[in-house]
């Protein structure tokens, strides 16, 4: 991985990132890049080795997604990570990860509360069916209709169940129990099509991460 272009990446990708995360990014044995937050700091230098009890060190390992909680005996304040890896011919070079705060993990249950015109209704996670960014709003799609959230898309990343909901686009969060095809697209991406008939783009920069999730 290239030292100097990692901050121009963390710049170009920030908009993922929830706004309260601290971002590390790393190449296999060691920290390259940290930018703490105002909600957490876990005061990490560029050339820390990466200790085998945080959530970078289990993403590079099994070279997937991975969301946990570490407590605070590794660098000394507990947090929530979800790191990503950086596959580079299959093979993990890298990997970024997000860190928040453990506290911040009480505002979301088992269901979400969206905005429905003028109230407010709480679904379970399993009638979402797929949630969207666009003019700087999360619409959500439920069987029961659409409506808003306020919090970013890459904020409710962190919270929904990985075994369920899948990133596939910098716009999209699918259910994948209401994918009911899934297409090849050109340039070796995918069209999902949902049992709503919504056609759903899977990009390049999600596409092997989520051909992986979905064993296909």
């Amino acid at each position: 991985m290239n030292h100097f272009s990692v901050p121009a990446m963390v710049e170009s990708f920030k908009e993922l990132f929830p706004k309260e995360a601290s971002i590390a990014v790393s190449d296999v044995q060691q920290f390259l890049y940290y930018e703490p937050s105002k909600q957490i700091d876990l005061k990490i230098q560029p050339g820390d080795k990466i200790n085998e009890n945080t959530v970078t060190f289990k993403a590079l390992s099994i070279q997937e997604k991975t969301s946990d909680h570490v407590n605070s005996t590794v660098f000394g304040t507990p947090y929530f990570g979800t790191s990503v890896p950086i596959l580079d011919d299959g093979d993990p070079a890298g990997c970024i990860t997000a860190i928040l705060p453990s506290k911040q993990l009480r505002f979301l249950s088992a269901f979400l509360t969206v905005q429905m015109k003028d109230s407010w209704v709480p679904f379970a996670y399993e009638d979402i069916m797929y949630l969207e960014a666009q003019n700087r709003k999360t619409w959500v799609q439920t069987e029961q209709g659409m409506g808003t959230h306020k919090f970013v898309l890459g904020d409710l990343e962190l919270y929904l169940p990985d075994d369920t909901f899948i990133r596939c686009h910098r716009s999209y969060i699918v259910n994948v129990k209401y994918i009911a095809e899934i297409q090849p697209d050109s340039h070796s991406t995918f069209l999902l099509i949902m049992k709503d008939q919504t056609r759903i783009p899977v990009s390049q920069t999600y596409a092997s991460h989520f051909r992986k999730s979905l064993s296909f």
